[in-house]
């Protein structure tokens, strides 16, 4: 199989397995996805969901987080870790919402990449699931399974996401990511990988040809 029919084989597994999936990152709007977006660096999805809300229910908008300390962000997310780090990016970006955005969250990725604390996978996830915009967001297990399944030798998520972008078709994109990340985490998980009982490693592993 060359990379676009291990693409096609592997889309339909993921739409078998997976065909209706939902972001698991329990939020109410764009900016409260935003903030458990930028919880969930370095941490699991299910601690996030245990933080946000407690932290949503002192604050759910820009104006009311700026209104918190950010040393009082920092007690509530620490569970989550950075919790230093991520406290400022979260007082800060609300901050600048109010200042340069009134108060919304930006459409754009130029917008959001100059938000503090939000690179280019934070943004891609709010672009595609607050406003439906196309978008293929990269995290370590969809980087792990685009190189198991020989859909990209890329040693970076920049390099991934293009290679995979190239392969899906746009219309596609919103919903592969989330099938990638539910498959990875059931089937094909970093550590105690069973390529044979893998329901795509197996097949498309037999015969990987460029």
């Amino acid at each position: 199989m060359n990379k676009k029919e291990r693409a096609c084989k592997a889309a339909e597994i993921l739409d078998k397995l997976f065909p209706h999936p939902t972001i698991p990152l329990k939020h109410e709007d764009a900016y409260t996805l935003l903030i458990a977006v930028l919880l969930s660096a370095q941490c699991t999805d299910e601690r996030v969901n245990k933080i946000t809300p407690k932290l949503f229910a002192k604050a759910n908008t820009p104006q009311q987080m700026i209104q918190l300390e950010p040393k009082e962000i920092e007690a509530i997310i620490r569970p989550c870790g950075l919790a230093p780090t991520k406290s400022r990016a979260i007082w800060k970006l609300s901050q600048d919402l109010i200042e340069h955005h009134k108060g919304k969250v930006p459409k754009t990725f130029e917008s959001l990449e100059k938000l503090p604390g939000v690179g280019h996978k934070t943004a891609s996830v709010v672009m595609a699931q607050a406003f439906q915009k196309p978008a293929f967001p990269v995290d370590t297990h969809i980087h792990r399974c685009a190189h198991r399944w020989g859909l990209s030798s890329g040693k970076t998520v920049v390099q991934t996401e293009k290679d995979l972008k190239r392969l899906f078709p746009e219309n596609q994109w919103i919903k592969i990511h989330l099938q990638i990340i539910y498959f990875a985490r059931k089937y094909c998980p970093a550590r105690a990988h069973h390529k044979e009982q893998c329901p795509i490693c197996s097949l498309v592993s037999k015969e990987i040809t460029d």
